[in-house]
């Protein structure tokens, strides 16, 4: 399946071991709460998947690459405990506890979620000493002598022997234990995370092109070459950043992300085009409606590849727009709520409290924390500006109320900005290319891209309605 899917089922699973019954009792026995086990190809974003299940189902995470650990550091070190049996002194080896299982105690008491994930990567690579160890493990959830504890649901990762020689065979024993979810590399679904996790528009308007580079793995005279789904998000961070620092990226800079020498070259190739299609033909004035007879004709002319990118070009520009507009109506929705309680004069110490409650439980992705503090500066210079101007009472509302609407016009007027943007994106969609399955591929990214799917909800478009409509009537047309 792929990891859309497989994140479905490991929410459904997780879900379901930490339902309780009437009396408190989790429905399903902690015995019978079989370990996850991700099976996948490297790089295909399994870690990933564990960090939004645990923020989206509100539990924690604790994180583990087990390569990393002996079998000291997982069972514990051991030490001699005198006893006494039948009136009789002994002394026993015990062992301290496992760093593993103190970590899970560790994140409880730092963020006071009583329930989480404990997620091990690579778990089948393991060292000759550590077997035993991890198949006790899935088998009894233990480490030495030492349990989970309650509440907390193992998930597993590793990958097919194809990937990696060092792996191991988990025998019939171990597998009648383990829920196992095997893991495959599918493109579509990845685009999906691609839009929302801001991936640079260059590599998605290339991968839209050459898929069958988005995922490879082969091995040559010179060793094993790849590209992986972490390698393209690895360097979508760097070329941002570089963008900024005015640098720009060669086939070297490339490789280092990349490993695989063709496909590195053909994206720094492709990279270089990108930048001239984005100055030639005017990107920023196009979503202004602002465009010349020529670079109609010159598109009229150019091979399917220059279109394509041109339309993908267009998405990435619009793509921009749209998360503005989100980020901008999350701030202003979580404003209002705040200002709801502005009354009761603790509308800062509450948002203030909640803000650092969400972070120590590790319940925020990075863009919801710049939203949430960005609405607590905003709180506290109100609050600070109420003072200064010695506003007290419903005086102090009334000017709170006409700072949140001056945000509020904002919000407008970066709604209106947006689909006129749309608007001028359709029109030289409509000039250029007219009807055609460049126009398809334009609303089928309006349809894949979280945010442009977001603003779409909220603000209607009529030439959107017009040709997704008639994209739909054709799909069925085709079935």
């Amino acid at each position: 399946m792929d990891i859309k899917r497989a994140k479905k089922e490991i929410k459904d699973s997780i879900e379901a071991y930490l339902a309780k019954d009437e009396f408190g009792d989790y429905m399903i026995p902690q015995i019978r709460q079989r370990p996850i086990l991700l099976m996948g190809p490297p790089g295909i974003g399994k870690t990933q998947v564990m960090e939004q299940v645990a923020k989206e189902c509100k539990v924690a995470l604790v994180a583990y690459t087990i390569t990393h650990h002996t079998r000291q550091s997982a069972v514990g070190l051991p030490f001699i405990e005198k006893k006494v049996y039948s009136g009789k002194e002994y002394s026993v080896t015990e062992y301290t506890m496992s760093e593993i299982i103190a970590s899970i105690y560790d994140k409880m008491e730092e963020t006071g979620l009583k329930e989480g994930i404990l997620f091990i990567d690579e778990i089948n690579c393991v060292s000759e000493t550590l077997a035993p160890t991890m198949l006790q493990f899935l088998q009894c959830k233990m480490f030495g002598n030492q349990k989970i504890p309650e509440g907390w649901i193992i998930v597993a990762a590793g990958n097919p022997p194809e990937y990696n020689k060092s792996v191991r065979d988990f025998d019939v024993v171990t597998l009648d234990r383990i829920k196992k979810i095997d893991v495959d590399v599918n493109y579509d679904v990845w685009k999906e995370y691609a839009y929302q996790a801001d991936i640079h528009p260059a590599i998605l308007a290339y991968l839209e092109i050459r898929r069958d580079y988005f995922y490879r793995m082969e091995t040559t005279v010179d060793g094993r070459v790849f590209a992986t789904a972490r390698g393209w998000e690895d360097l979508s961070q760097l070329l941002k950043t570089y963008e900024k620092l005015g640098k720009k990226a060669d086939r070297e800079v490339v490789h280092q992300y990349i490993q695989h020498w063709k496909i590195a070259k053909d994206f720094a190739n492709y990279l270089e085009l990108y930048r001239k299609y984005k100055k030639d033909y005017g990107l920023e004035k196009i979503i202004e409606g602002v465009y010349t007879k020529d670079t109609l004709e010159r598109l009229q002319y150019a091979a399917f590849d220059e279109r394509l990118s041109v339309v993908n070009m267009l998405i990435g520009r619009l793509g921009t727009c749209f998360k503005d507009y989100f980020l901008k109506d999350r701030f202003v929705t979580i404003l209002y709520e705040y200002l709801k309680l502005l009354r009761s004069n603790l509308v800062v110490c509450e948002a203030r409290d909640k803000y650092e409650k969400l972070r120590k439980e590790e319940q925020m992705t990075k863009q919801e924390d710049h939203v949430r503090k960005q609405v607590l500066d905003t709180l506290e210079s109100y609050e600070q500006l109420t003072k200064e101007e010695h506003l007290d009472g419903e005086a102090a509302f009334e000017r709170v109320k006409e700072l949140f609407g001056n945000e509020v016009a904002g919000r407008e007027e970066l709604t209106e900005h947006t689909l006129a943007a749309l608007e001028h994106a359709f029109d030289f969609m409509e000039a250029a290319f007219g009807d055609s399955q460049e126009m398809v591929s334009f609303v089928t990214e309006l349809n894949t891209n979280y945010y442009s799917i977001q603003f779409l909800r909220e603000n209607d478009c009529d030439k959107y309605y017009q040709y997704n409509k008639k994209l739909l009537f054709d799909k069925q047309q085709e079935e």
